[in-house]
């Protein structure tokens, strides 16, 4: 069998088997390094593996400077293609042969990295890990071959309905916010980005004040703590992140269509929403189960699929971003059904809005946000990334076992008036990307580039 395939196997059985007890017995605890370095770890000693994830606030691509958007995501594909006396292929071939996984991320707001590994290995893949967040080399080869590779994917996606609806709603929502740019970039903007823009990229963002980190696994504190030091610590202690003011959210009640040839046609929609921050947070998570967020239980699939069969999927969801929060959803369905699925959609906005959900809806939806939390600690990456989140959130380190005293303690007269609060109806932003049927746009979509 070959290498690729018996590593991937290995990973494979370790991350399977890696499944954790229960949210309520998920003990979280607080190291701090001889170097000062900050972790929450939960430890799980049922397989001998660390798992870790973290994240740099301040780093993502809404921090891109102007004429550089991408340039947070082009440095996730390539920094560990290659660092230290370890080039490119030299640096895969020993992750693969010690079945380690490291992989970076870009988001809006966050650059994210994660480590998977046996311990038995743990000390050579804290070393590779090391070596790509202080040494990575950015070769002509692999910077070449990435933004090849972001380019061709960028073109794909300027045909892609689904890219085309997100887009132009973002872009008509924030505007010349940084929010409206896409963390992927433009073909012309990854064009422009060079070597010298990816190292300053990690020079002056990676650094421990904005560094958040959740480790998972079997190791102890008094191990944990070297580690983050040998992992992190030759890092800067401040960072030179691009400050990204609040935006006002621009719900105006447009509606925008971008004609394109399909048998059918995708809708995004939304408006303002509320920060994580926010005291009508868990009312808001809790109404938008009712509205949109529950799957098969939310009104808009009842109302749109079930009793008319006008789309296959419809959902809304919350976004809280920490410049610029919304409540957003999307559908997709035939051009000639367009104009009568988004009616029941703003009806059921509308109703929303002015009624709430009733005492039933609110009983099975704390039923299910708390049942179905557990489900998504199921392994020790997901543990981690929720360590991560609850520091970049401010939850405390006592949210996992505390998460369903928030939501039980949502009453329906709370729900009502974040729904008052929240969902204003004719102020919801609209965009269509197909030929829909009986839909007038009420201005010009604003201009994305590919």
């Amino acid at each position: 069998m070959p290498k690729r395939i018996v590593c991937g196997v290995v990973l494979g059985l370790f991350w399977i088997v890696s499944a954790v007890t229960p949210a309520s017995a998920v003990e979280v605890e607080r190291v701090v390094s001889p170097g000062g370095i900050e972790a929450w770890l939960v430890r799980d000693h049922s397989v001998p593996i660390t798992a870790i994830e973290f994240s740099f606030r301040g780093a993502g691509g809404a921090q891109d400077p102007a004429g550089k958007a991408g340039l947070a995501e082009m440095t996730s594909s390539v920094i560990d293609e290659g660092a230290g006396d370890l080039d490119s292929q030299a640096f895969q071939g020993k992750a693969e042969e010690l079945s380690v996984h490291i992989k970076f991320d870009a988001g809006m707001e966050t650059f994210r990295g994660s480590l998977k590994t046996l311990n038995r290995h743990r000390d050579d893949a804290v070393e590779l890990l090391r070596l790509a967040l202080t040494e990575p080399r950015f070769d002509p080869e692999p910077v070449d071959r990435i933004r090849q590779q972001i380019i061709v994917g960028l073109q794909q996606q300027s045909t892609n309905p689904d890219v085309i609806a997100s887009r132009v709603w973002r872009r008509a929502v924030f505007a010349d916010h940084p929010y409206g740019r896409p963390v992927s970039g433009t073909v012309d903007s990854i064009a422009g980005i060079t070597v010298a823009d990816m190292k300053d990229f990690v020079s002056s963002r990676f650094a421990r004040d904005e560094l958040v980190i959740g480790v998972v696994g079997d190791i102890a504190a008094d191990e944990l703590g070297p580690m983050l030091d040998g992992i992190f610590g030759a890092l800067p202690k401040t960072s030179r992140a691009i400050a990204v003011a609040e935006t006002a959210i621009g719900s105006s009640g447009e509606t925008f269509v971008i004609e394109m040839d399909n048998p059918q046609s995708v809708v995004v929609f939304g408006q303002a929403g509320v920060g994580r921050d926010d005291p009508d947070y868990y009312a808001a998570y809790v109404m938008n189960y009712v509205l949109g967020g529950g799957g098969f239980a939310s009104r808009l699939y009842r109302e749109v699929r079930e009793k008319r069969g006008l789309a296959y999927s419809v959902y809304s969801y919350l976004n809280p971003t920490r410049r610029g929060a919304v409540i957003s959803g999307g559908v997709a369905t035939r051009n000639d059904q367009v104009a009568t699925s988004l009616s029941v959609i703003r009806d059921e906005w509308r109703r929303m809005y002015e009624d709430g959900p009733n005492a039933e809806e609110l009983a099975n939806a704390k039923t299910f946000l708390n049942g179905s939390y557990p489900l998504r600690l199921s392994s020790t990456g997901s543990i981690a990334r929720m360590l991560v989140s609850m520091q970049y959130y401010d939850l405390g380190q006592d949210y996992i076992e505390r998460r369903q005293e928030f939501i039980n303690a949502v009453t329906l007269a709370d729900v009502k008036r974040a729904a008052k609060r929240i969902l204003a109806p004719e102020k919801m932003t609209v965009v269509v990307v197909g030929k829909p049927q009986g839909i007038t746009p009420t201005s010009k979509a604003p201009e994305i580039k590919s």
